[in-house]
Protein backbone atom coordinates (compact mmCIF):
# COMPACT_ATOMS: atom_id res chain seq x y z
CA UNK A 1 0.00 0.00 0.00
CA UNK A 2 1.35 3.42 -0.98
CA UNK A 3 1.09 6.09 1.71
CA UNK A 4 -0.20 9.13 -0.19
CA UNK A 5 0.48 12.32 1.81
CA UNK A 6 -0.92 14.33 -1.10
CA UNK A 7 -4.45 13.23 -0.12
CA UNK A 8 -4.30 15.91 2.57
CA UNK A 9 -3.22 18.64 0.08
CA UNK A 10 -5.99 18.28 -2.50
CA UNK A 11 -7.75 21.63 -1.84
CA UNK A 12 -7.44 24.77 0.22
CA UNK A 13 -10.19 23.52 2.53
CA UNK A 14 -8.35 20.23 3.08
CA UNK A 15 -5.05 21.99 3.70
CA UNK A 16 -6.76 24.29 6.21
CA UNK A 17 -8.32 21.30 7.94
CA UNK A 18 -4.94 19.72 8.70
CA UNK A 19 -2.83 22.89 9.11
CA UNK A 20 -0.61 22.72 12.19
CA UNK A 21 0.30 26.40 12.46
CA UNK A 22 -1.85 29.51 12.23
CA UNK A 23 -1.02 33.20 12.03
CA UNK A 24 -3.57 35.71 13.32
CA UNK A 25 -3.53 39.43 14.11
CA UNK A 26 -3.43 38.56 17.81
CA UNK A 27 -0.01 36.95 17.31
CA UNK A 28 1.56 40.16 15.95
CA UNK A 29 3.08 43.18 17.69
CA UNK A 30 3.62 46.28 15.54
CA UNK A 31 6.76 48.33 16.23
CA UNK A 32 6.44 52.14 16.46
CA UNK A 33 9.13 54.84 16.63
CA UNK A 34 7.98 58.01 18.39
CA UNK A 35 9.73 61.39 18.39
CA UNK A 36 8.88 64.61 20.25
CA UNK A 37 8.13 66.66 17.11
CA UNK A 38 4.83 67.06 15.30
CA UNK A 39 4.41 65.01 12.12
CA UNK A 40 5.96 61.90 10.60
CA UNK A 41 9.17 61.17 8.71
CA UNK A 42 9.52 57.93 6.75
CA UNK A 43 12.60 55.87 7.61
CA UNK A 44 14.51 55.44 4.35
CA UNK A 45 15.74 51.92 5.10
CA UNK A 46 12.35 50.70 6.40
CA UNK A 47 9.73 51.41 3.71
CA UNK A 48 6.33 52.20 5.19
CA UNK A 49 7.68 52.76 8.73
CA UNK A 50 7.95 56.27 10.17
CA UNK A 51 9.34 58.26 13.03
CA UNK A 52 6.08 59.82 14.19
CA UNK A 53 4.95 62.38 16.73
CA UNK A 54 2.59 61.46 19.55
CA UNK A 55 -0.60 62.58 17.78
CA UNK A 56 0.32 60.85 14.53
CA UNK A 57 1.10 57.67 16.45
CA UNK A 58 -2.31 57.73 18.14
CA UNK A 59 -4.04 58.22 14.76
CA UNK A 60 -2.12 55.34 13.20
CA UNK A 61 -2.86 53.04 16.14
CA UNK A 62 -6.56 53.84 15.82
CA UNK A 63 -6.47 52.65 12.19
CA UNK A 64 -4.54 49.54 13.20
CA UNK A 65 -7.02 48.70 15.95
CA UNK A 66 -9.91 48.83 13.52
CA UNK A 67 -8.11 46.16 11.46
CA UNK A 68 -7.56 43.94 14.49
CA UNK A 69 -4.01 44.85 15.56
CA UNK A 70 -4.22 45.13 19.33
CA UNK A 71 -0.52 44.94 20.31
CA UNK A 72 2.32 47.43 19.85
CA UNK A 73 5.88 48.06 20.97
CA UNK A 74 7.06 51.67 21.43
CA UNK A 75 10.59 52.97 20.89
CA UNK A 76 11.40 56.52 21.93
CA UNK A 77 13.53 58.72 19.65
CA UNK A 78 14.46 61.80 21.73
CA UNK A 79 16.08 64.88 20.26
CA UNK A 80 19.88 64.84 20.22
CA UNK A 81 19.85 67.82 22.61
CA UNK A 82 18.12 65.66 25.23
CA UNK A 83 20.83 62.99 25.19
CA UNK A 84 23.50 62.83 27.89
CA UNK A 85 26.15 60.41 29.19
CA UNK A 86 23.88 59.43 32.12
CA UNK A 87 20.65 59.04 30.05
CA UNK A 88 18.80 61.38 32.42
CA UNK A 89 16.04 61.82 29.82
CA UNK A 90 14.65 58.35 30.52
CA UNK A 91 13.60 59.46 34.02
CA UNK A 92 11.45 62.32 32.68
CA UNK A 93 7.71 61.80 33.24
CA UNK A 94 7.16 64.14 30.28
CA UNK A 95 9.45 62.19 27.98
CA UNK A 96 8.12 61.09 24.63
CA UNK A 97 7.30 57.51 25.69
CA UNK A 98 5.35 58.38 28.88
CA UNK A 99 3.45 60.99 26.85
CA UNK A 100 2.64 58.47 24.14
CA UNK A 101 1.58 55.76 26.58
CA UNK A 102 -0.77 58.16 28.38
CA UNK A 103 -2.28 59.30 25.09
CA UNK A 104 -2.79 55.75 23.84
CA UNK A 105 -4.32 54.53 27.08
CA UNK A 106 -6.61 57.56 27.28
CA UNK A 107 -7.82 56.91 23.73
CA UNK A 108 -8.08 53.11 23.72
CA UNK A 109 -7.85 51.83 27.29
CA UNK A 110 -7.67 48.09 27.73
CA UNK A 111 -8.48 47.43 24.06
CA UNK A 112 -4.77 47.97 23.37
CA UNK A 113 -1.69 46.21 24.76
CA UNK A 114 1.09 48.79 25.05
CA UNK A 115 4.62 47.44 25.37
CA UNK A 116 7.55 49.82 25.89
CA UNK A 117 11.21 49.27 25.12
CA UNK A 118 13.47 49.82 28.13
CA UNK A 119 17.04 50.64 27.12
CA UNK A 120 19.41 53.58 27.48
CA UNK A 121 20.89 53.63 23.97
CA UNK A 122 18.41 56.16 22.57
CA UNK A 123 19.03 58.62 25.42
CA UNK A 124 22.78 58.37 25.86
CA UNK A 125 25.13 60.69 24.00
CA UNK A 126 27.51 57.75 23.46
CA UNK A 127 24.81 55.42 22.10
CA UNK A 128 25.47 52.46 24.38
CA UNK A 129 22.74 50.59 26.26
CA UNK A 130 24.22 51.25 29.69
CA UNK A 131 26.38 53.81 31.44
CA UNK A 132 30.00 54.05 30.29
CA UNK A 133 33.13 54.59 32.37
CA UNK A 134 35.83 57.11 31.53
CA UNK A 135 37.83 54.20 30.13
CA UNK A 136 35.00 53.24 27.76
CA UNK A 137 33.70 50.20 29.64
CA UNK A 138 29.92 49.67 29.59
CA UNK A 139 29.02 49.46 33.27
CA UNK A 140 26.55 46.83 34.37
CA UNK A 141 25.46 47.41 37.96
CA UNK A 142 25.40 51.24 37.89
CA UNK A 143 23.05 51.03 34.89
CA UNK A 144 20.42 48.94 36.67
CA UNK A 145 18.77 51.66 38.81
CA UNK A 146 18.37 53.91 35.76
CA UNK A 147 16.83 51.12 33.69
CA UNK A 148 14.48 50.30 36.55
CA UNK A 149 13.44 53.94 36.90
CA UNK A 150 12.83 54.14 33.15
CA UNK A 151 10.53 51.12 33.41
CA UNK A 152 8.76 52.72 36.37
CA UNK A 153 8.07 55.90 34.34
CA UNK A 154 6.47 53.75 31.65
CA UNK A 155 4.39 51.81 34.16
CA UNK A 156 3.22 55.03 35.79
CA UNK A 157 2.04 56.23 32.38
CA UNK A 158 0.00 53.05 31.91
CA UNK A 159 2.18 50.60 29.98
CA UNK A 160 0.90 47.04 30.15
CA UNK A 161 4.32 45.48 29.57
CA UNK A 162 7.85 46.86 29.90
CA UNK A 163 10.52 45.21 27.80
CA UNK A 164 14.19 45.58 28.78
CA UNK A 165 16.45 45.19 25.74
CA UNK A 166 19.69 46.52 27.24
CA UNK A 167 21.17 43.09 28.11
CA UNK A 168 22.66 44.14 31.45
CA UNK A 169 22.88 41.25 33.91
CA UNK A 170 20.27 41.51 36.67
CA UNK A 171 18.08 44.13 35.04
CA UNK A 172 14.91 42.02 35.21
CA UNK A 173 15.28 41.62 38.99
CA UNK A 174 15.97 45.34 39.42
CA UNK A 175 12.94 46.34 37.35
CA UNK A 176 10.64 43.82 39.06
CA UNK A 177 11.71 45.01 42.50
CA UNK A 178 11.15 48.71 41.77
CA UNK A 179 7.80 48.11 40.05
CA UNK A 180 6.57 46.03 42.96
CA UNK A 181 7.80 48.54 45.54
CA UNK A 182 5.73 51.22 43.80
CA UNK A 183 2.56 49.17 43.50
CA UNK A 184 2.91 48.11 39.84
CA UNK A 185 2.67 44.42 40.58
CA UNK A 186 0.41 43.89 37.55
CA UNK A 187 2.84 45.41 35.03
CA UNK A 188 4.42 42.55 33.09
CA UNK A 189 8.03 42.22 31.99
CA UNK A 190 8.93 40.93 28.53
CA UNK A 191 12.67 40.36 28.72
CA UNK A 192 14.94 40.31 25.70
CA UNK A 193 16.18 36.98 27.01
CA UNK A 194 18.25 35.95 23.97
CA UNK A 195 19.53 38.92 21.96
CA UNK A 196 22.52 38.36 19.72
CA UNK A 197 24.99 41.01 18.63
CA UNK A 198 25.59 41.38 14.90
CA UNK A 199 24.59 43.01 11.65
CA UNK A 200 20.81 42.59 11.81
CA UNK A 201 20.00 45.93 13.43
CA UNK A 202 21.26 48.53 10.95
CA UNK A 203 17.89 49.96 9.82
CA UNK A 204 16.69 50.07 13.43
CA UNK A 205 19.69 52.14 14.45
CA UNK A 206 18.92 54.59 11.68
CA UNK A 207 15.32 54.79 12.88
CA UNK A 208 16.13 55.13 16.57
CA UNK A 209 19.28 57.27 16.13
CA UNK A 210 20.98 54.87 18.51
CA UNK A 211 24.24 53.73 16.93
CA UNK A 212 27.14 53.57 19.42
CA UNK A 213 29.62 56.37 18.96
CA UNK A 214 32.53 54.04 19.66
CA UNK A 215 33.15 50.31 19.92
CA UNK A 216 30.38 47.76 19.63
CA UNK A 217 27.89 45.91 21.82
CA UNK A 218 29.59 42.52 21.95
CA UNK A 219 30.40 42.76 25.67
CA UNK A 220 26.72 42.78 26.61
CA UNK A 221 24.72 41.40 23.69
CA UNK A 222 25.14 37.65 23.18
CA UNK A 223 27.62 35.88 20.93
CA UNK A 224 25.63 34.32 18.05
CA UNK A 225 27.95 31.30 18.13
CA UNK A 226 26.41 30.21 21.44
CA UNK A 227 23.10 28.44 22.07
CA UNK A 228 23.32 27.06 25.62
CA UNK A 229 24.34 30.48 26.91
CA UNK A 230 21.13 32.00 25.61
CA UNK A 231 18.95 29.25 27.05
CA UNK A 232 20.66 29.63 30.43
CA UNK A 233 20.14 33.41 30.48
CA UNK A 234 16.51 33.07 29.43
CA UNK A 235 15.78 30.73 32.32
CA UNK A 236 17.59 33.10 34.68
CA UNK A 237 15.30 35.91 33.52
CA UNK A 238 12.29 33.81 34.52
CA UNK A 239 13.83 33.33 37.97
CA UNK A 240 14.31 37.10 38.25
CA UNK A 241 10.65 37.81 37.48
CA UNK A 242 10.22 37.98 33.71
CA UNK A 243 6.69 37.07 32.58
CA UNK A 244 7.46 36.65 28.87
CA UNK A 245 10.68 35.93 26.96
CA UNK A 246 12.03 37.39 23.72
CA UNK A 247 14.39 35.87 21.14
CA UNK A 248 16.07 38.36 18.77
CA UNK A 249 16.66 38.23 15.83
CA UNK A 250 14.09 35.64 14.84
CA UNK A 251 15.01 33.83 11.62
CA UNK A 252 18.68 33.13 12.47
CA UNK A 253 17.48 31.76 15.81
CA UNK A 254 14.64 29.43 14.86
CA UNK A 255 16.59 26.67 16.58
CA UNK A 256 16.70 28.66 19.81
CA UNK A 257 13.01 29.54 19.60
CA UNK A 258 12.28 25.82 19.31
CA UNK A 259 14.65 24.83 22.11
CA UNK A 260 13.43 27.55 24.45
CA UNK A 261 9.84 26.53 23.74
CA UNK A 262 10.74 23.05 25.02
CA UNK A 263 12.54 24.45 28.08
CA UNK A 264 9.90 26.79 29.52
CA UNK A 265 6.15 27.19 29.85
CA UNK A 266 6.43 31.01 29.74
CA UNK A 267 4.93 32.86 26.74
CA UNK A 268 7.56 33.19 24.04
CA UNK A 269 8.03 36.16 21.72
CA UNK A 270 10.35 36.48 18.72
CA UNK A 271 11.52 39.74 17.16
CA UNK A 272 11.46 39.81 13.36
CA UNK A 273 14.01 42.61 13.27
CA UNK A 274 14.62 45.57 10.98
CA UNK A 275 17.06 43.85 8.59
CA UNK A 276 14.77 40.83 8.25
CA UNK A 277 12.01 43.26 7.24
CA UNK A 278 14.12 45.59 5.10
CA UNK A 279 15.89 42.93 3.05
CA UNK A 280 12.54 41.55 1.92
CA UNK A 281 11.40 45.07 1.03
CA UNK A 282 14.56 45.76 -0.95
CA UNK A 283 14.37 42.48 -2.88
CA UNK A 284 10.69 43.09 -3.60
CA UNK A 285 11.43 46.55 -5.02
CA UNK A 286 14.04 45.02 -7.31
CA UNK A 287 11.51 42.45 -8.50
CA UNK A 288 13.58 39.54 -7.23
CA UNK A 289 10.93 38.12 -4.86
CA UNK A 290 7.24 38.34 -4.09
CA UNK A 291 7.71 40.43 -0.97
CA UNK A 292 4.27 39.88 0.53
CA UNK A 293 4.50 36.12 0.16
CA UNK A 294 8.05 35.96 1.48
CA UNK A 295 7.24 38.16 4.49
CA UNK A 296 4.27 35.94 5.31
CA UNK A 297 6.48 32.85 5.09
CA UNK A 298 8.99 34.50 7.43
CA UNK A 299 6.30 35.05 10.04
CA UNK A 300 4.84 31.59 9.58
CA UNK A 301 8.25 29.98 10.09
CA UNK A 302 8.71 31.91 13.33
CA UNK A 303 5.32 30.76 14.60
CA UNK A 304 6.04 27.17 13.52
CA UNK A 305 9.29 27.20 15.50
CA UNK A 306 7.30 27.90 18.65
CA UNK A 307 6.82 31.66 19.09
CA UNK A 308 3.52 32.64 20.67
CA UNK A 309 3.85 36.21 19.40
CA UNK A 310 6.04 38.13 16.95
CA UNK A 311 7.29 41.70 17.00
CA UNK A 312 7.37 42.72 13.35
CA UNK A 313 7.25 45.88 11.28
CA UNK A 314 5.12 43.92 8.81
CA UNK A 315 2.15 43.50 11.17
CA UNK A 316 0.19 46.40 9.67
CA UNK A 317 0.72 45.20 6.11
CA UNK A 318 -0.30 41.69 7.09
CA UNK A 319 -3.77 42.86 8.07
CA UNK A 320 -4.09 45.66 5.49
CA UNK A 321 -3.23 43.39 2.57
CA UNK A 322 -5.09 40.36 3.88
CA UNK A 323 -2.15 37.97 4.29
CA UNK A 324 -3.85 36.97 7.53
CA UNK A 325 -7.37 37.36 8.84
Amino acid sequence: MLNRSRRLRTSAAMRNLVAETDLRPRHLIQGHFVHPQVGSIEISSMPGICNAGVEDTVRQVEKDLKRGLTNLLLFGVPDDAAKSPDAAYVKDREGVIPQTVRALKKAFGSDLIVITDVCLCGATSHGHCGLVSEEGEVLNDPSLPILAEMALRHAEAGADIVSPSDMMDGRVAAIRALLDQNGFTSTSILSYAIKHSGAYYGPFREAAHSSPKFGDRKTYQMDPRNAREGLRDALLDIEEGADLLMVKPALPNLDLIFRLRQATLAPLCAYHVSSEFSTVKAADRLGWVNGDQLMFEHLLAIRRAGADMIVTYAAREAVEKGWIS
